[in-house]
Formats: C-alpha cells, sequence, structure tokens
C-alpha cells in the first residue's frame, strides 16, 4: 500500500470553475484530483481541497474510489490507458515488417503521446506524470511499470530488431534519453512555444517532425 494520507492543507487552492460541470460525479472527482496532483503532489493534496473543487462530499469519493491510493491509478489510468492503446494500435501496424524503418516505430511511440499533452487536459497530467518520477515514488513506479511495461517491452524489441549494432544495456540507454525528450517536448516547458498565428495542430507537427528526427539519429548513432 502506498503510505499517503490527504493532509489538511492552510491556503486554498483556486480551481477551475468549470470542474462542477464536467461530466459525471467521478469524473469531476478526476479532473479535481489532476489538478491538485499536479499543483500539490501526491501527498500535499488535502480531501477539503478535493471535494470542494469536485463539488462532491466524501461519501462519494469513498463510493467511487474506496481510497486515495485507487484514486491516484484512476487518475493515471483514464489518460494512460488511451495512450497506450493508440501507441500500440499505431505499432501493429509497421511492425516486424522488411518495410519497416526506424521512423515508422518512433512515429507510433512519440505522436500519440504529443496529442495526448497538447489536449485539453494533457499537460496538466504530464505534471501528474512528472510528481510521480521526482517524488521518487517507488510503489506508484511499480504500478505504472506493472500496468504499463508491457507496452515499452514491444517497442524495445521492435528497436533492437531494427538496431541489432547496440548492446541491450545500450539501447536502454537511448531508449530512456529518447523518452526524456519526448517527455520534455510534451511538458511545454521548453525554448520552443507556439508561435502566435502557428495552429495547435501545426505545432504539434512541428514538434513531432523534429522529434522524430532527433530520436533516429540518437537511436542510430554508431
Amino acid at each position: 500500500m502506498l503510505k499517503r494520507s490527504f493532509e489538511h492543507v492552510r491556503q486554498p487552492i483556486k480551481m477551475a470553475p468549470h470542474l462542477n460541470n464536467v461530466g459525471t460525479t467521478k469524473e469531476r472527482i478526476l479532473s479535481a484530483a489532476e489538478v491538485l496532483f499536479a499543483r500539490r503532489g501526491f501527498d500535499g493534496a488535502s480531501l477539503r481541497q478535493l471535494t470542494a473543487a469536485a463539488g462532491v462530499n466524501l461519501a462519494a469519493v469513498n463510493y467511487h474510489f474506496g481510497s486515495k491510493d485507487k484514486l491516484i491509478e484512476q487518475v493515471f489510468r483514464r489518460r494512460l490507458d488511451a495512450l497506450n492503446a493508440r501507441r500500440l494500435d499505431a505499432l501493429s501496424k509497421v511492425i516486424g515488417t522488411d518495410n519497416t524503418t526506424l521512423e515508422d516505430v518512433l512515429d507510433a511511440y512519440i505522436r500519440p503521446a504529443l496529442e495526448l499533452s497538447h489536449d485539453d487536459n494533457g499537460a496538466l497530467f504530464m505534471r501528474v506524470l512528472a510528481r510521480a518520477f521526482a517524488e521518487h515514488d517507488d510503489t506508484l513506479r511499480h504500478f505504472l511499470s506493472e500496468n504499463y511495461g508491457h507496452v515499452m517491452r514491444q517497442f524495445t524489441a521492435e528497436f533492437a530488431r531494427l538496431l541489432p549494432q547496440l548492446s541491450k544495456p545500450e539501447l536502454y540507454w537511448r531508449i530512456d534519453l529518447v523518452t526524456g525528450a519526448l517527455t520534455h517536448a510534451m511538458s511545454g516547458f521548453g525554448m520552443i512555444q507556439r508561435k502566435s498565428g502557428v495552429s495547435e495542430s501545426v505545432h504539434r507537427e512541428q514538434t513531432a517532425q523534429h522529434l522524430i528526427r532527433f530520436a533516429v539519429a540518437g537511436l542510430s548513432h554508431p
């Protein structure tokens, strides 16, 4: 079990006013939790803040999730289940053929993630994901590995097939660095920001193309 609780926080956090109008009670709780975890971290979020932001009472949180641990898991599942389904679907269309290129596999890995990060709440969720690793939460890392590790293993197997010259440790290093670059691009905190007059879709496409070229060079370097 994760050793955490909803602590009392003296300073109230202002939430987006639309949260109380978002879908079902369960969706409102998840949306409010996503905001709180992004801003305060997992241990810094209070139950009082959550229930106030979602417009629900404690009984509703307990009914839908049972515990804070389960709530945290559902915050991740809500985004990552869809993301990894799209990744695997894209990978299935290019995997294992003589015509498969490194660009094809990277496109399947990178593009769905950028699409997530550029939707209305994707950047917010990326801050939640970053919290999981920045706070060195081993139990949460284990949850993510257990539930989504198979996705990375499938991509790694295809990278290994296309890059037979790389040892396993070297391949893992390079994939980890590519993933770091992708996470940075998804966060939106880099030097390259969308310019005025450039649509979100065009900016996302530019980001994907630059990142894929960068990743190809890094993965295939002798």
